[in-house]
């Protein structure tokens, strides 16, 4: 699935890619090995980080972006596109306009799997993977022998140097793609203040919630359900479930608790890291679980261990995040309540409505779990960094 195929004298297409040199190096990479490769941008920052050799940048409006990019398609003969993330309005033209002519189309990601790798899949990623999900494929799936891992070398200097740069190149350019429109906020002096409140924030929590460190581990070992929240502009929320907001989330597991969960078990809720900074949905949750009487059994943190955090749960309930899959190899059990690639008969509680799960979660079954992530890393990830080591396969 992550097989790229000939590329020698192939013409191929990279659109964007993430922020900083990944796809710089990869269109090194493919040179190398005899393709003719074009690079297409939508801002001074992706400019910045590109060759102006093959560089075009795209300074039309949003309501243009598809003829244009069909027109680019076929003047240039493409054959196969690569672009980081396949939700974003860009991509998702792109990806549309690829099939209808019949050019490969291979995205990365974040990892699956993680640490140390990243995601690359042919047709698309998360709910657009083509990865099996049928219970019995996995069942009669033979031994499949995984390399063993490598550092990726992960530099988080690295990561937030060439985010900043990009984002005060793109802002400070902006006149030269004012058509421009971002998936995310795109002010580099908004960004700037929410990196410092992030920091000071992680520091606060850390001392905050250490008190609960080591009460998972005794007093609410295996007496606690598990909420890890998504962040509150996440892809996987907004194009593969059926919730438009975080908010919608919460309500919907806090209500169930309260009315079909045993009165000794608790709830953990865990915000998302890269919300740090941007959103604390502590206020909203309490208050929610005062209206239901339920406030004495929910606990709020921030920045506790995730391993330690999972392992020592009665159950995880996930819209569609990936610490589902770190929840089924701790082996907790496991419900999603958006479309995910690894909801798979006995992987999760497939099944079950989350009003069922709080009194009979079933737990993974080991065996199987093991052959879908041997497949999983086998055909979907690339052990290496977007911000570190170049994964082997595209060297």
């Amino acid at each position: 699935m992550n097989e790229i195929g000939d590329i020698v004298e192939k013409n191929i297409l990279f659109l964007q890619g993430p922020i900083g040199c990944f796809f710089k190096r990869l269109d090194a990479q493919f040179r190398l090995k005899g393709a003719n490769t074009f690079r297409i941008g939508l801002n001074a920052g992706d400019e910045f980080f590109s060759y102006k050799d093959n560089y075009t940048g795209y300074t039309g409006s949003k309501e243009a972006w598809k003829e244009f990019i069909e027109k680019y398609l076929v003047e240039y003969q493409i054959d196969k596109v690569f672009l980081f993330g396949d939700c974003r309005f860009y991509q998702g033209v792109l990806v549309q306009v690829s099939q209808q002519l019949g050019i490969e189309i291979f995205v990365f990601e974040e990892g699956y799997v993680r640490p140390h790798y990243i995601t690359f899949e042919r047709y698309g990623v998360n709910d657009y993977s083509h990865i099996i999900r049928h219970k019995s494929f996995y069942e009669f799936l033979g031994p499949m022998e995984i390399s063993n891992v490598k550092d990726s070398k992960f530099s988080a200097i690295r990561l937030w140097s060439v985010v900043v740069v990009y984002y005060f190149i793109a802002n400070l350019f902006h006149f030269k793609y004012r058509h421009y429109i971002h998936h995310r906020n795109f002010s580099a002096r908004q960004e700037f203040f929410i990196g410092i409140k992030s920091l000071i924030r992680k520091v606060v929590y850390t001392v905050k919630d250490k008190k609960y460190l080591s009460l998972i581990k005794t007093t609410y070992s295996k007496q606690y359900f598990f909420v890890p929240l998504q962040t509150h502009n996440d892809f996987q929320i907004l194009q593969h479930s059926n919730y438009g907001t975080i908010e919608h989330f919460i309500l919907e597991v806090l209500n169930s608790f309260a009315n079909y969960a045993s009165d000794n078990f608790y709830l953990m809720f865990k915000h998302h890291p890269l919300d740090r900074g941007r959103k604390n949905y502590t206020r909203f949750i309490m208050q929610e679980a005062e209206r239901l009487q339920i406030e004495e059994r929910i606990m709020v943190v921030h920045d506790l261990h995730l391993p330690t955090c999972l392992k020592n749960a009665k159950g995880t309930v996930s819209i569609n995040s990936t610490v589902g899959l770190s929840s089924l190899y701790h082996g907790t059990p496991t419900i999603t309540l958006g479309n995910a690639i690894y909801d798979i008969e006995s992987l999760t509680n497939k099944d079950k409505s989350l009003n069922e799960f709080w009194n009979n979660p079933q737990i993974p079954d080991k065996i199987l779990f093991t052959k879908f992530r041997n497949y999983l890393v086998k055909t979907t990830q690339l052990n290496g960094s977007f911000y570190g080591r170049m994964p082997d396969e595209l060297r």
